[in-house]
């Protein structure tokens, strides 16, 4: 374990050092990912200069619902870009040298791609969180403390784990599917409020197919106070599971991958 965490600071290292080379793209990119989630965050303050509330959610409820999707969402792309772009990774032959290397092959397509400029993203979120929070009528106990710790894991592992159901999937098609932009980008577009919002329908599939209603909108409740039961705060903690039909998969496409011959 140890040595694995060296390995992977070392991947973080070069990673880093080769956005350091050029450092105004870097920051010119850094800022256009901060601008573009600013816009959504300017079109949701719009929206409630006009509404109060959207079913009975304020202006503070949204942001902080948002603010964890887009958190989970960015900190999911920086860190797990590599298997965002694993069809490159397919069609070039690499994952051929990757079969050989005595490393996890997760650990090794992880480290093969760290997005920092994605971290403009989390900036923002950043800040939305904590305005939502200084605004939101939430009772705060130290259990309601780890209920926001749980919605953020949940976040990250949900969405972590659509990338590599992604990745996986390249194993069969050879590439990315454009659909799976509806549960990654797209999600991360109608998350800026309230799953419920969308109807009973979007709830049921945000709930048992894709959870993102598990780590956003029912502890959301809990934390506001609308429902008082304390297992919506563990509800983050259950869509990580989502995790292991993922990896599940992405097994099965190891087992049958075949080489590209290059």
């Amino acid at each position: 374990m140890k040595q694995a965490i060296q390995t992977y600071f070392r991947y973080f290292t070069i990673h880093f050092k080769s956005c350091m080379q050029y450092k105004i793209s870097f920051l010119l990119t850094f800022l256009g990912q901060f601008l573009v989630c600013f816009s959504v965050f300017l079109g949701v303050y719009f929206m409630f200069l006009r509404f109060s509330a959207v079913k009975g959610f304020t202006y503070s409820d949204c942001l902080l619902c948002y603010a964890i999707i887009l958190m989970g969402f960015s900190l999911a792309e920086c860190f797990f870009r590599g298997f965002d772009l694993f069809q490159q990774i397919i069609a070039n032959g690499e994952f051929d040298r990757i079969l050989v290397r005595p490393r996890s092959l997760i650990f090794q397509v992880l480290g093969s791609k760290i997005e920092f400029t994605r971290l403009g993203r989390v900036l923002q979120a950043v800040i939305m969180l904590v305005y939502a929070l200084m605004t939101c009528r939430i009772s705060w106990t130290p259990y309601r403390v780890f209920v926001l710790i749980f919605m953020l894991i949940g976040g990250i592992v949900v969405y972590s784990s659509l990338f590599l159901l992604r990745a996986s999937i390249c194993f069969f098609t050879l590439d990315g599917l454009e659909v799976f932009n509806i549960l990654t980008d797209g999600s991360k577009e109608f998350g800026r409020y309230p799953a419920s919002i969308y109807g009973k329908r979007v709830l049921t599939i945000c709930t048992c197919l894709i959870p993102f209603a598990l780590f956003q909108y029912y502890p959301l409740l809990y934390l506001l106070g609308y429902r008082k039961e304390a297992g919506y705060g563990l509800l983050p903690l259950l869509a990580c599971l989502f995790f292991l039909p993922c990896y599940l998969f992405w097994k099965i496409g190891v087992r049958y991958y075949k080489s590209t011959g290059s």
